[in-house]
């Protein structure tokens, strides 16, 4: 027996149904198709957070492929290390260490620009809710 063999696909599409109508997930073709994607990605990072066990991790992986693919398409640009794509976002904006203290400490800001942090998915999350940019420009490639 198939693994298709065995869905419920009466199950499968009420489900889908259901699913559809919350998050209206679909590769992202259009601006506002990525707006919306964006807005789920953000929300489920401030759900899940760094927890690769939560129910929703799968999830948050499939919308944060669809954000790359999308990203990857119509952003092409020359790969930056996170640290400097918050560096450059800070520069442009005028932006102080001290402007961001409600997102993260200064200590570890000035780690993070200094290359001895990471930038965690839950920052990556809050950073790019801040900047209104996609979170997958703060996770190493």
């Amino acid at each position: 027996m198939t693994a298709t063999a065995s869905l419920d696909l009466k199950v499968l599409q009420q489900t889908w149904v259901a699913f559809d109508r919350l998050a209206h997930l679909r590769p992202i073709r259009t601006e506002e198709e990525y707006d919306r994607t964006i807005a789920l990605l953000n929300h489920l990072l401030d759900v899940v957070g760094e927890q690769e066990e939560h129910e929703l991790s799968g999830l948050l992986d499939l919308v944060g492929e669809l954000v790359s693919d999308y990203d990857t398409r119509h952003f092409a640009i020359e790969a930056s290390e996170p640290k400097e794509v918050l560096r450059y976002l800070m520069e442009v904006r005028g932006l102080k260490q001290s402007d961001l203290a409600e997102i993260v400490p200064q200590s570890n800001l000035s780690a993070i620009l200094a290359g001895r942090r990471k930038i965690s998915a839950t920052l990556a999350g809050k950073l790019a809710k801040y900047f209104s940019i996609s979170a997958t420009v703060f996770i190493p490639v």
